[in-house]
């Protein structure tokens, strides 16, 4: 393989998977000076702050910055003859628990995956690039970038059902030329074919399905553990207004939701609405979850943001297929979404992105759905 890292270099985000193992090892062999890292987000007390011997480390198969992954990303470091450090991000991570929690009491559905990317991964993390001197930064992630112009592109990743240039579009403009997706041209099974040439242990890891910091996917129990008295019984609402049930707390839903709710009415019925202030939840049909666009703010942008509206595919949560839109920009730190299509379940708190093609153009944080009756001006 060609040597086309001149020995720049690059410092690796090992999570302790297959994807960022890889990636050490791929940048290894192209000539650069890799340097792995893993992010300790746990207690001062927790085991991957020690030190370990690699011929007694088992590959674990959890979730993400698990004590296992750190293991995991030690092992892989020592066998691949790279530097590994890890980095204390205990009390910056914090931050984005603190986010979790607050975006659920406040009625909306976070999206902490994508906030650590902003914040750590391609926030702090390069400070600390800055501070070692590394060229470049390099993750896991199943996106590109194009670098044939002066001004480099964000893409989607080859494996479309892998594509994570969603959790992305929140990166610095200014930072995609210090970044390095080197598995964003590949399939997975490609990516662990490459792990087992290497002989990495971590070739057969299942992927994380979990948020890290919630590994039994029971969020509401955190949200209640950190904000008990957020927690109020409240209304359940039909969509014409009427009590039809009680809850124990908006925050146990998420609209689109269709089990849980304690409600039976002989029909399929989903959450359609929330209202944090008055602590109701209304339910209605399916119909009932369709918009014809939405409103985003916090937005982030790889072009100069579009003033009238143009063509685009957006998408609306991370496991969504794009969808033909328009996007124009409104107000201060505000975009406006219309779908050729009206979409369902659109939630304030996810992101919204919109890409021309496989290039990610930007996207915002969905602060509210616009309904199909309303009428909007172009």
């Amino acid at each position: 393989m060609k040597k086309i890292g001149q020995g720049k270099k690059v410092l690796v985000a090992m999570s302790g998977g297959v994807d960022s193992s890889v990636v050490a090892a791929l940048l290894k062999e192209q000539g650069y000076q890799v340097v792995g890292c893993f992010m300790r987000l746990g207690s001062d007390n927790s085991p991957e702050v020690q030190a370990c011997d690699p011929t007694k480390i088992k590959i674990g198969h959890q979730g993400c910055c698990s004590v296992n992954d750190a293991s995991d990303a030690r092992l892989v470091a020592a066998l691949l003859d790279i530097p590994f450090y890890v980095l204390d991000f205990k009390e910056d991570f914090g931050r984005i628990i603190d986010y979790f929690v607050d975006e659920y009491n406040a009625g909306r559905t976070p999206n902490p995956c994508v906030r650590c990317n902003d914040w750590l991964k391609f926030g702090k993390l390069h400070d600390y690039a800055h501070a070692i001197d590394a060229h470049f930064i390099a993750s896991g992630h199943y996106a590109r970038i194009d670098r044939t112009q002066a001004q480099p592109k964000l893409l989607r990743g080859i494996d479309k059902n892998k594509d994570q240039s969603y959790v992305l579009f929140g990166s610095p403009k200014d930072r995609l030329a210090e970044m390095l997706l080197p598995i964003g041209d590949l399939e997975k099974s490609e990516v662990r074919a490459i792990a087992q040439r290497y002989a990495l242990p971590v070739f057969d890891k299942p992927d994380s399905q979990e948020i890290c910091f919630v590994p039994d996917n029971d969020y509401a129990s955190l949200v209640q553990r950190k904000t008990p008295q957020g927690f109020k019984t409240g209304q359940i609402l039909d969509t014409q207004g009427n009590i039809i049930g009680e809850h124990p707390g908006q925050q146990h839903f998420t609209i689109g939701q269709r089990r849980g709710t304690g409600v039976a009415l002989g029909y399929p019925i989903y959450v359609t609405h929330k209202d944090p202030q008055g602590n109701t939840i209304t339910v209605g049909q399916k119909e009932d979850l369709l918009a014809q666009g939405l409103i985003a703010d916090q937005t982030n942008w790889f072009i100069t943001p579009p003033k009238k509206m143009i063509h685009c595919q957006v998408k609306i949560r991370y496991n969504a297929q794009p969808v033909p839109a328009q996007v124009r920009t409104i107000n201060h730190d505000q975009l406006e979404i219309l779908f050729q299509q009206p979409q369902s379940a659109v939630t304030p708190g996810q992101a919204v992105v919109c890409y021309l093609q496989d290039h990610l153009i930007g996207g915002g944080w969905i602060k509210s759905a616009i309904a199909s009756n309303t009428t909007t001006t172009p």
